[in-house]
């Protein structure tokens, strides 16, 4: 199964207040493994860029100036992400910018059943817990060493470790057992492991040979009081 992990970073909170969107990172899961495939670009939003904005993920005004406009660079993003699930953290968020631009766009917004929201995930599996990025790196001991400001597709990165850990960490992979779909779509009866044919091979020799045996109990008896022979069970006559 194909999956997205992303983030994004913006000038603000909400597009509904001029906000905008200037920085997205994808990272392509397949079977909840990395593929090494991945998506990144940075955007021209065409406005300043708020100081409380740039001291969270350090881009400012001057850098996005040469950068692509959102909607020059939509059918590569589109391209990318496909009908994929998409999985964010406070989902709501990034899906609210990247709808906004794909309005701005002219463009289909991406639909609500798509989401998979890692935040409510994480409050779910461990409720009463700290639920930040930084959070769950650090109760998964993912490493974020390297995680100065907010980086889309470094957030990406960390959230896709996280999303594997909160939904059964690397054992997933481990599975005992295959499906497959019938033509009718149901699943059919799993293959299990006791049904398996086995192969029975010869039995390696493992008993000590005369010598070897000679040779421990020379050993034995050059032992000076072993400490067994304090622990050998009394026997009445």
């Amino acid at each position: 199964m194909r999956e997205i992990v992303f983030d994004t970073e913006t000038t603000g909170l909400s597009p509904k207040d001029g906000h905008r969107l200037v920085e997205i990172g994808c990272v392509e899961l397949v079977n909840r493994v990395e593929t090494g495939n991945s998506y990144h670009a940075w955007f021209n939003p065409e406005r300043d860029m708020p100081i409380e904005a740039e001291a969270v993920h350090g881009l400012s005004a001057a850098f996005l100036s040469d950068k692509p406009l959102f909607s020059h660079s939509v059918d590569e993003f589109l391209a990318f992400i496909g009908d994929s699930p998409l999985i964010a953290h406070n989902a709501m968020f990034d899906f609210g910018f990247i709808n906004a631009e794909l309005e701005l766009c002219g463009r289909p917004l991406i639909l609500v059943d798509r989401i998979v929201d890692t935040l409510a995930l994480a409050r779910g599996r461990h409720p009463g817990a700290k639920h930040t990025l930084d959070a769950l790196c650090t109760r998964y001991g993912i490493d974020r060493s390297h995680r100065i400001k907010h980086g889309a597709l470094l957030d990406a990165q960390l959230l896709a470790q996280v999303y594997v850990e909160l939904t059964g960490g690397r054992q997933i992979g481990l599975m005992l057992r295959t499906e497959e779909t019938t033509a009718a779509g149901t699943v059919a009866e799993p293959i299990r492991l006791r049904n398996a044919p086995v192969t029975m091979r010869v039995p390696r020799p493992h008993a000590a040979s005369a010598e070897e045996l000679a040779r421990h109990a020379a050993f034995i008896s050059g032992l000076n009081d072993p400490l067994w022979h304090a622990l050998a069970p009394v026997v009445d006559p």
